[in-house]
């Protein structure tokens, strides 16, 4: 009978749990000696005995050497992340608890490395936080037409390791599990992340009238299985759009969302700025 091997992980392993319904946060249990990294601002609370530490880079020790070190963090830069993350380590005897906050209503999405082959592809804001192990990279389109039109451009980033990571999908999230072949539309914007074997490209909507009053931009994602996709129905982008939108204009006036005319009512009374 062959011995079972064990391997070693390379990531702290952690446990959590997940907290709420639209506002959600997960509280995460350290052990003694372990960590968690975190990007700046989603910090909520922590126990005493927590050292906060802030790391060059994500402190995956994947770049080796000063050098290593400073092309990393230069990565980050491209991703629109700072240059340094944030590390926590219990640095009691007993467990402690640290909990982290999602930035705008929807869903904290936990993601097992391990299950995935050790990499999860993602959008560039959808990072929450990851056990310290974990690697925070990015990951370069390689078909022109994605990186031009795909809505993240040609950088998204990556999440390397065996251990645990959590992102943030806003709004509603929906989980597909793609089979062969089987063939996804999405908006750009809504795609949260996705395993590294789903094929990513974008799709020309086709159509004049389609790409010129659809609404909808000119072009779809086309996510081909297999693998799995997480999909958001609440982008930021769209969120901050909307309020942008609604918000009222120099010199006190609103935007007409209660005339019968709306935009049409600018235009008569004189106010073309749209």
């Amino acid at each position: 009978m062959k011995p079972i091997e064990f391997r070693e992980r390379n990531s702290h392993e952690i446990d959590y749990r997940i907290y709420g319904e639209e506002m959600q946060y997960v509280e995460i249990e350290l052990d003694p000696d372990e960590g968690v990294i975190a990007e700046s601002g989603s910090f909520m609370m922590m126990d005493d005995g927590i050292k906060m530490d802030t790391i060059f880079g994500d402190g995956s020790g994947k770049d080796k050497g000063f050098l290593g070190k400073i092309l990393g963090a230069g990565k980050r830069i491209l991703t629109g992340e700072s240059l340094f993350m944030t590390a926590f380590y219990n640095t009691l005897s007993g467990k402690r608890n640290i909990s982290f906050a999602s930035p705008y209503p929807g869903k904290i999405i936990p993601i097992d490395l391990e299950a995935f082959n050790g990499k999860f592809i993602c959008q560039k804001d959808a990072f929450l936080c990851a056990a310290k192990g974990v690697s925070v990279g990015i990951e370069f389109s390689k078909k022109l037409g994605r990186g031009l039109f795909g809505g993240e451009g040609f950088i998204m980033q990556k999440l390397e390791g065996d251990g645990m990571a959590f992102v943030h999908a806003g709004g509603t999230m929906a989980e597909r599990k793609l089979q062969p072949g089987e063939t996804l539309r999405v908006d750009t914007g809504c795609i949260v992340g996705f395993t590294q074997d789903v094929d990513y490209d974008i799709e020309f909507i086709g159509g004049i009238k389609n790409s010129i009053f659809g609404g909808e931009g000119l072009f779809f994602a086309r996510l081909q299985g297999p693998g799995t996709v997480y999909i958001q129905s609440l982008p930021f982008s769209r969120l901050a759009g909307r309020v942008l939108a609604s918000a009222p204009r120099a010199g006190g006036k609103d935007r007409g969302e209660g005339s019968i005319l709306g935009g049409l009512g600018d235009l008569l009374d004189g106010d073309n700025r749209f």
